[in-house]
């Protein structure tokens, strides 16, 4: 429960809600005052709506009719709808030669399409709040690791569909942007490092592959969330907020002293 904060009655749906950077959304969220309604497949999502007050949807984004109960669910609950934010996502590995259509269809299916499909069905309502719209992409959506390429697509999709959106509904006054995460502790994350033959090897690698040593916490990716939902980001839309520890920044290789005046 919130004593008030930037959020303070704003009506928010939260998508793949039950765990990981959607449950710190959710619960950040109620922190700073917002009304929620949260959705996702897993049934551990209302142990977490019970403890934030929230209404909570327990279903599979992929079904339309889902989608269109969630919304309702928001209308009937709270009367209106100020923000959308889609965490939901999976991963799943693959090169370009060994991805099969049906991986690539379910990535897609649940990374994208359920973020167009929402969009589609709260625009009305955000129109009218002059609301925002939060995309959680990745950092693959801005560059690549190997073996990971539906994912990869799908999270420059998602930039994609953000940017577009943006400019399409900036004369409404309706904000849509993205943030891209490097590596976050999230069961997602545990999942892919419980696949390695040396987990905790990897798990090392993970933490050294940015340049603040470590992964990010699902509550530094919230904090992101939480700024581009708020009034704080008013002038800010079409952004892909990078938040990444400094991942993306280092290039490959180690010049010499002698080369480094070049």
């Amino acid at each position: 429960m919130s004593d008030g904060g930037e959020l303070d009655g704003k009506v928010a749906l939260v998508t793949g809600a039950a765990m990981g950077i959607g449950a710190a959304v959710a619960e950040l969220f109620a922190e700073r005052g917002a009304r929620l309604v949260l959705i996702d497949r897993s049934p551990e999502l209302g142990g977490l709506a019970e403890r934030l007050g929230a209404a909570a949807v327990i279903g599979d984004l992929t079904d339309p009719a889902v989608l269109d109960r969630t919304v309702a669910t928001a209308l009937d609950r709270f009367g209106g709808l100020d923000i959308l934010s889609n965490n939901a996502g999976i991963q799943r590995y693959g090169t370009l030669e060994t991805t099969t259509d049906a991986v690539w269809d379910e990535v897609f299916d649940i990374n994208l399409k359920p973020m167009f499909r929402l969009a589609q069905r709260v625009v009305p309502h955000l129109k009218a709040s002059r609301g925002a719209i939060v995309n959680m992409a990745s950092v693959q959506g801005l560059a690549s690791q190997a073996n990971v390429v539906a994912y990869t697509a799908s999270k420059h999709a998602v930039i994609g569909l953000t940017r577009a959106a943006a400019v399409d509904l900036a004369p409404f006054g309706v904000r849509v942007n993205a943030v891209a995460p490097g590596s976050v502790d999230t069961p997602m994350l545990r999942w892919a490092v419980s696949l390695a033959d040396d987990p905790a090897a990897l798990d090392a690698a993970i933490d050294a592959m940015h340049p603040l040593g470590r992964r990010a916490r699902t509550r530094e990716i919230a904090e992101v969330v939480a700024f581009l939902a708020s009034d704080r980001a008013s002038f800010v839309t079409g952004a892909v907020y990078v938040a990444d520890g400094g991942l993306t920044i280092p290039l490959g290789g180690a010049p010499k002293p002698s080369e480094t005046a070049r």
